[in-house]
């Protein structure tokens, strides 16, 4: 018995002297869980795109899901890991929120649950591995509309019928690889964008145009009636060659600045088939047109082109067609490998150097590729031929500049590497580059979009440091996605805000001292510098969102507030003053998140609530004192200034704008009366008041989200017209004879000088308190005339 007390003190001892040393390793393994990083986590860079992330964590998934680790207890926990990585890193707002905060700044929820092992071998990312089709996104979808044909195909990943179309699609689109854009979206990732564009079932395949409404494939789902489907898009002519015409065709040709395909058929030797002619026309298509000669009928016209059999050749612009030295005799039927001689063959973008590249620039707008020798790829540069051609209507004119010919001419503008840029016409230092990805149809769309923004490529010497003006500034690094995403919205606001403030993006990879300068240490950082004030952008990124923000600085909506203004102003309001505050933290994900609805939310209740937010990284031992314990807090302070520190906490699961509103309206005193059936016929059909009236059942959504919008129409119309509430479900008798077939019913009931017996009012489409407002004043603005002529009603 002595012994086992013995034992049982050596161990105690034992853990005393342990337990430091498991708090040690506690702690570390806790610092390195936090410490953790998501793009190690995945085995990718930086700088990896949407579908890199999708690859790697779908290699990951079938090798590390607990359904193939049955007996490695921590596999779930290890798996949720690599799942919360990828549910942040493939969307654009977490991933910068990720980049800027870390964890800490991220919503601790995202990313709790995953799908079995045979979703993702089977249905996740269906097209990510095929090079022929674009996987597009949200922020990818608008390359539809750069002019090139493309056919999407928009599917479900449980969709059994969009897995049995796979096999098909992918035959299709290698045999239609570099005629149109083959295209497919993932509606399970892409919810929002599905819905945006009216698909409801799946899979769903549409044609896009520039400027034309998208057209469904409705046939069966082969790959010979994909083709044809799609063929029937390219209606680039394809033109019979004979003695009456040929050498006018040509001349017209080459004078406009396109040379000729041209296919030889007889008896002998090879002639193209009128689909691979067809074909070719859509490839070529502003560079190139394509043509036919019967050479059986047309045979001396042919021998004029030393040809006597069938034969294919391209006659560059202002070749000699008598002569082969320009002209291109081509061996082959297939129209990929014709397609890329003939772009071999074809001359090369306009050569700009230091005596030309100011004089040419500064009265015209020029899309420029800028090289470094041989270091950019024949296939990109083939592309690039293809620009003019695509940006002949836009009036942007195509050319590149060697920096290594003219390395002083590219350092003087800070470029170090291939890249392209668009010049504005305003000289050579009004500029951007481009840095989203280097294809045809997303170049095209950001030389669009370029010249009708006003969006400058800062350096040192054009950045805005005396701040005469004020500037918004995107601090970015080039291989950030987010940075990226956020480029093209910079431009929409851009256009919006024209005149009243100017747009400029530092790219800190390369004036790394400048960025440090202004403490910049996350990417993208959009601030705006107004004078002496600057303020840091926080919302999301949407050309919406960067307005919203403008919009508030020049006006605020949301009051600032410290501790002293607080107890001034908060604590010490007014009878019958509401207040509501949000309490933040700058580092909080789901804080920042509310910004840009918090401001919106103010905008809503202007004149009716007050809207503050108190920044508790900055005063963290007041929201201690006010209790604040977690981020973000929205508490409403009510109208009864005898108890100044009473206050309600939303604790709402939506905490967008309209929720946050209707939240803090119900706050609010009512200013609406609720009708029964004797106070209907009595004030409202018998009375000598106007009324407009809500019918509405207490089980109805809709009517609950409507009802603080109809106090708020109360209030405005107060003194005017009277607002009633009538309940339908309490009430029926009284909403069937007034014709109520739906919840809510909005009625206009205007007294017209005489007892009224109309049980129906006038109805009023709308749910929006101003709306709704503006359209009662109207009819009483019309209704006028009529009261002032009619006799006094005698009872």
């Amino acid at each position: 018995m002595g012994y086992r007390v013995i034992l049982g003190g050596r161990r105690r001892h034992l853990v005393q002297l342990l337990l430091p040393l498991l708090l040690l390793l506690f702690l570390v393994a806790a610092v390195l869980a936090e410490g953790r990083d998501y793009y190690d986590l995945l085995g990718v860079s930086r700088e990896a795109t949407t579908r890199e992330i999708r690859q790697a964590f779908k290699k990951l998934a079938l090798t590390m899901h607990p359904d193939k680790n049955p007996g490695d207890p921590s596999a779930h926990e290890k798996f949720l890991q690599v799942n919360r990585a990828y549910e942040v890193l493939k969307d654009e707002d977490l991933r910068k929120k990720y980049d800027k905060y870390g964890e800490k700044g991220l919503d601790e929820q995202q990313g709790g649950r995953y799908e079995s092992w045979n979703f993702y071998r089977y249905d996740f990312g269906i097209y990510d591995d095929d090079l022929e089709i674009i996987t597009l996104d949200s922020g990818d979808f608008a390359a539809v509309n750069s002019g090139e044909i493309w056919f999407v195909n928009f599917y479900f990943p449980r969709c059994s019928h969009c897995h049995e179309l796979a096999p098909t699609w992918r035959e299709f689109a290698k045999e239609m690889d570099g005629v149109i854009r083959i295209g497919a979206v993932n509606c399970g990732d892409n919810n929002h964008l599905c819905r945006r564009k009216g698909i409801n079932s799946y899979p769903s395949l549409f044609i896009y145009r520039a400027g034309q409404r998208p057209e469904k494939f409705n046939g069966e789902r082969t790959k010979d009636n994909l083709v044809r489907f799609s063929m029937q898009f390219i209606t680039t002519t394809i033109t019979q060659l004979w003695q009456g015409n040929v050498f006018n065709e040509i001349e017209q040709a080459f004078s406009s600045g396109l040379g000729w395909l041209i296919t030889f058929c007889s008896n002998t030797g090879d002639c193209l088939e009128p689909r691979t002619r067809q074909k070719l026309a859509g490839m070529l298509d502003g560079l190139v047109k394509v043509g036919w000669m019967d050479c059986i009928t047309e045979e001396k016209l042919c021998e004029s082109f030393q040809v006597t059999g069938g034969a294919t050749a391209l006659f560059p612009p202002g070749s000699a067609l008598d002569k082969d030295g320009s002209v291109l005799w081509l061996n082959t039927l297939d129209s990929k490998e014709i397609y890329n001689q003939a772009m071999n063959h074809l001359p090369g973008l306009e050569l700009l150097t230091s005596d030309s590249f100011q004089r040419k620039l500064a009265h015209h707008r020029w899309l420029v590729s800028f090289t470094f020798g041989d270091r950019s790829s024949n296939a990109a540069s083939n592309e690039y031929k293809k620009l003019q051609a695509f940006l002949r209507d836009d009036h942007i004119q195509v050319g590149r500049v060697d920096c290594i010919s003219d390395a002083e001419l590219c350092q003087s503008l800070y470029i170090h590497k291939p890249c392209v840029a668009v010049f504005k016409g305003l000289g050579i230092h009004d500029f951007e580059i481009h840095h989203g990805k280097d294809v045809l149809y997303n170049i095209v769309g950001f030389a669009r979009d370029s010249v009708r923004a006003h969006v400058t490529t800062l350096r040192p010497d054009n950045f805005p440091s005396d701040r005469k003006e004020p500037w918004l500034v995107d601090f970015f690094a080039p291989w950030c996605p987010p940075c990226r995403a956020l480029l093209p919205e910079l431009r929409k606001a851009s256009i919006q805000l024209a005149g009243r403030m100017k747009f400029g993006t530092l790219d800190c990879t390369i004036h790394h001292n400048l960025c440090s300068t202004y403490n910049i240490q996350a990417y993208p950082t959009t601030v705006i510098f107004n004078g002496s004030s600057v303020h840091e952008y926080e919302g999301q990124h949407s050309a919406d969102g960067i307005l919203e923000f403008i919009q508030d600085l020049v006006s605020p909506s949301v009051v600032v507030l410290d501790p002293s203004s607080f107890a001034e102003r908060v604590k010490g309001r007014a009878e019958g003053q509401i207040w509501a505050v949000d309490f933040y933290a700058p580092w909080c994900g789901p804080c920042q998140a509310l910004m840009p609805e918090w401001r919106r939310m103010a905008r809503l209740l202007s004149g009716q609530i007050l809207v503050g937010s108190v920044d508790c990284q900055r005063f963290q031992s007041f929201c201690q004192s006010q209790s604040v314990r977690a981020y973000p807090e929205i508490r409403l302070y009510p109208g009864n200034a005898r108890q100044p520190d009473r206050f309600m906490s939303y604790n709402g699961w939506h905490r967008d704008s309209h929720s946050l509103r209707a939240w803090a309206l119900s706050y609010l005193p009512r200013a609406s009366v609720d009708l029964t059936p004797e106070t209907f016929r009595s004030l409202v059909l018998s009375g000598r008041d106007h009324w407009v009236l809500d019918f509405y059942a207490p089980w109805c959504g809709p009517c609950q989200h409507f009802a603080p919008e109809f106090e708020v129409l109360a209030r405005i119309l107060k003194g005017e017209v009277w607002a009633g509430k009538v309940d339908c479900q309490a009430h029926y008798q009284t909403c069937q004879s007034a014709g109520i077939t739906a919840y809510p019913s909005v009625r206009f009931y205007p007294y017209l000088g005489t007892r009224r017996f109309e049980h129906s009012g006038e109805h009023i489409n709308s749910r929006d308190a101003n709306v709704i407002a503006d359209t009662v004043r109207q009819r009483l603005q019309q209704l006028l005339p009529r009261l002032q002529n009619k006799p006094k009603d005698e009872l």
